[in-house]
């Protein structure tokens, strides 16, 4: 594509250079450029690209975008702020390929995963072709992708979407974080649906306020971003957003709500309830417990439902669902006790995934968990409260403790458990701890593992150690 035609939707300050030259690619990061690429500069938070300008040219790159002239003969753009051109630029050379899709967002502290396989499952069950972007990685076809980001950048973004509406993709549900919003990652994309589950404690080491990280939260439903609105009616934030977004629709169960759930079961082995979607009841089975999981799948519902999927084929989708990698996943059974791994590492999270545990648990319930290093501090000590509050004995332990020392992390939590008089214990090493929990195990308990859910890996100064609760759980109870 002609870097003419490239840039030819930016506003822009001044050009040096020639335009009329073919670009073979997009690149943001030095170490990843190839020959005949138009590299974007910006200035971030730590870093400031603009300064490897000599290592961006010798590498290969032909042309420039960038906040300011450079030393160079490479063709430059200047314009005002460089990451705000990334979105724009990413959409324009993989072709618009949002516009081909059908593109279902999904934003909020917590059940962002959950609902997006929910949505997957239920179009599936409808005869469409879909893929899901988030959390556990990107899936569409026969195809799999790791997982970097929750939402990821936007020049990848659009060469997945790119391939997606290739491979035949119709619907693809995405997880948006409350980072990608920040960063203007999404910029340009209209979603058919945005779906809002929650908001709650996260995230305060970089947005610094709640009030902070709501506002980036509610931009999503800026007029005309969406088509739709499915919000959650039973969240603070839910009820702002209905009041300003286009065409919402309210789900919830303590306040009056256009889709909400009546009669609801818990059991170990799943949920059930009859839902009210828009006037029509019909009764929902989930493979998956927890009352949080029934609000997940109603905003599913009322999102399939908008889409006009009928009822019957959102509860085959919903059925069909069996569990979503560390989402409160039953995970082993060792001495007739349960053990659960969740993704749980927020202490809204981790208060609900205990409230529904401590209601089935006919033993002791047990919970471990630790907190992220360099992450928000202030939520530890909270944490150590959930847990001290619900669970009968917390084993306090390491999760991703990053450039931070594991037993500082551990004793911000302990903080928070000593005003409960809980007992307690700390171990340092996550799979010691994991072992030394499971050998406490009888029959009737509950052990919930909380923090890493379906990560594979322990960040640990900078290095990603391979981890994963599920098979280190298994190796211990020899299965």
């Amino acid at each position: 594509m002609k870097l003419s035609d490239i840039i030819s939707k930016l506003e822009i300050k001044e050009i040096s250079g020639n335009i009329d030259m073919e670009i073979g690619g997009i690149s943001t990061d030095s170490r990843t450029i190839k020959k005949g690429d138009l590299f974007i500069c910006y200035t971030g938070r730590n870093f400031d690209s603009h300064k490897r300008i000599a290592e961006i040219s010798s590498s290969g790159a032909v042309a420039v975008v960038c906040e300011h002239r450079l030393e160079t003969d490479l063709t430059q753009i200047i314009v005002e702020d460089g990451r705000a051109q990334i979105a724009k630029i990413a959409r324009i050379f993989y072709g618009f390929a949002d516009k081909n899709l059908k593109v279902i967002a999904v934003t909020g502290t917590n059940g962002k995963t959950t609902t997006t396989y929910m949505l997957a499952e239920i179009f599936k069950a409808n005869g469409n072709k879909v893929g899901v972007i988030g959390t556990l990685g990107i899936a569409y076809g026969d195809k799999f992708i790791s997982p970097e980001l929750t939402t990821p950048d936007p020049l990848y973004l659009h060469s997945v979407l790119s391939d997606m509406s290739l491979n035949g993709v119709q619907y693809v549900f995405m997880e948006v974080s409350a980072h990608a919003l920040y960063f203007n990652k999404l910029d340009g994309i209209h979603f058919e649906v945005g779906i809002f589950t929650n908001c709650t404690q996260d995230h305060l080491d970089f947005f610094g306020s709640m009030k902070d990280y709501a506002n980036c939260k509610k931009s999503m439903f800026e007029k005309g971003r969406c088509s739709y609105a499915v919000v959650n009616s039973d969240d603070e934030l839910g009820i702002e957003i209905l009041k300003s977004a286009d065409n919402a629709v309210s789900y919830g169960i303590g306040n009056p709500a256009d889709v909400f759930a009546i009669d609801i079961c818990e059991k170990i082995d799943g949920t059930t309830f009859v839902i009210n979607l828009f006037d029509e009841l019909y009764e929902i089975k989930l493979s998956m417990l927890a009352l949080h999981n029934v609000y997940n799948a109603m905003a599913a519902a009322a999102c399939a439902k908008i889409l006009g999927v009928k009822t019957s084929v959102i509860a085959e989708g919903l059925i069909n669902l069996k569990k979503v990698s560390g989402r409160l996943e039953r995970v082993a059974n060792y001495n007739g006790a349960d053990i659960f791994v969740d993704f749980a590492h927020t202490p809204d999270g981790l208060e609900k995934s205990l409230q529904s545990l401590k209601k089935l648990c006919k033993g002791k319930l047990y919970c471990l968990f630790g907190c992220g290093g360099n992450r928000d501090r202030t939520k530890r000590p909270i944490m150590g409260a959930v847990a001290a509050k619900y669970a009968d004995f917390c084993i306090i332990t390491s999760d991703n403790p990053r450039y931070e020392e594991p037993f500082d992390i551990i004793s911000e939590i302990v903080e928070g458990i000593k005003p409960f008089g809980a007992k307690y214990v700390t171990v340092t090493e996550r799979d010691v701890a994991t072992e030394y929990a499971v050998r406490l195990l009888e029959k009737g308990d509950i052990l919930l593992v909380a923090g890493k859910g379906g990560e594979h890996y322990q960040d640990i100064m900078g290095i990603k150690h391979s981890y994963d609760d599920n098979t280190v759980i298994k190796q211990i109870i020899g299965d």
